[in-house]
């Protein structure tokens, strides 16, 4: 099979022709039909995670249709379509996952990072760790749930019964938590690098009710804020931006240094939290929403072999929506 391998931090991707991997007791096996391209797979890229297995085969919004099982797995059954995200797995005993809190686990591995992931033509997955899909949505449209959605609506469930939000960095993530904010009666205004009117204009086309840059006043205090973008400097500003006994939740799982900032602005009971990865009820919730919201996912399709270009165009920050690889393209 053909698959594109991080060989080493700093390095583009490269082709390679590898086996087809073989799922193993408790694995599936599937045959790749789209993979999204996630912001974190930049982080892996550019070496800014630590501990990855090394060569690995990003990806982590797999989309893919299963070819085999390992012993002990039946179900689900073969040439089910079905979604694999970053979460690929968890020690299944801890304190954490028994208590349904396995993204806490510190024997968690994750797709394309600790597991080979889905820019490949072929994946195996723990066979646990897999979702169906909505119907609605078409392979491609379907990746970028699986993460963008999936870690988005972990934020926007950490910001409780919030009825004015603020989404600062609207890009894959945003596009889809603002599609259901906005479903359920609330307000969402969108904050983008200053001066990029593209991005803005996206979010106005998506039906935020405001948009502007992230140095910018909001039209009114946030009662909580979610942080997309990997911007330590942001967690000031969006606390500037929120209301007292307001919340601000950081989605993302590399964000450079936070500046000092002063007291006032975390007094008032305001809250700054994290989103650590996802458990699987998170993808239960979020899959069975997406089933009756009907969400517009934009996309950017590359084929397989041009994963690079999709990672340089994440990084200038010039992609609408999410970018998604598709194998045999």
């Amino acid at each position: 099979m053909q698959a594109m391998v991080c060989e080493g931090a700093g390095r583009p991707l490269a082709l390679r022709t590898l086996p087809r991997p073989e799922p193993g007791p408790g694995e599936v096996q599937m045959a790749v039909r789209a993979c999204g391209v996630c912001r974190t797979d930049l982080h892996l890229v550019d070496g800014e995670l630590p501990d990855p297995k090394v060569p690995v085969i990003p990806g982590h919004e797999i989309v893919g249709t299963i070819t085999a099982r390992g012993s002990g797995v039946t179900a689900p059954g073969i040439g089910t379509r079905v979604g694999v995200p970053w979460l690929g797995g968890s020690c299944g005993h801890c304190g954490f996952c028994a208590t349904g809190r396995e993204n806490l686990c510190a024997d968690a591995r994750f797709t394309g990072y600790q597991r080979d992931g889905g820019y490949a033509e072929y994946a195996v997955a723990d066979a646990r760790y897999v979702f169906p899909l909505p119907d609605r949505y078409d392979d491609v449209h379907a990746a970028p749930l699986l993460c963008a959605g999936l870690i988005g609506y972990r934020a926007y469930a950490l910001a409780g019964e919030a009825r004015t939000l603020g989404l600062y960095g609207f890009g894959a993530a945003a596009h889809l938590i603002a599609q259901v904010a906005l479903a359920q009666g609330r307000t969402v205004f969108a904050f983008t690098r200053p001066g990029d009117r593209a991005a803005q204009a996206f979010a106005q086309k998506v039906g935020v009710h405001w948009a502007g840059d992230s140095d910018a006043t909001a039209p009114a205090p946030l009662d909580a804020a979610l942080i997309f973008a990997p911007a330590g400097a942001l967690i000031p500003a969006a606390l500037q931006a929120t209301a007292r006994g307001g919340t601000v939740v950081c989605a993302g799982i590399h964000m450079s240094d936070i500046p000092a900032f002063p007291y006032r602005l975390l007094w008032g009971e305001r809250c700054v939290r994290s989103v650590a990865n996802l458990t699987r009820r998170d993808g239960e919730a979020f899959l069975a929403l997406a089933a009756t919201i009907p969400l517009s996912v934009h996309v950017e399709p590359y084929p397989l072999v041009r994963a690079n270009d999709a990672l340089a165009q994440l990084r200038a920050g010039a992609v609408a929506g999410a970018a998604v690889l598709t194998p045999g393209v």
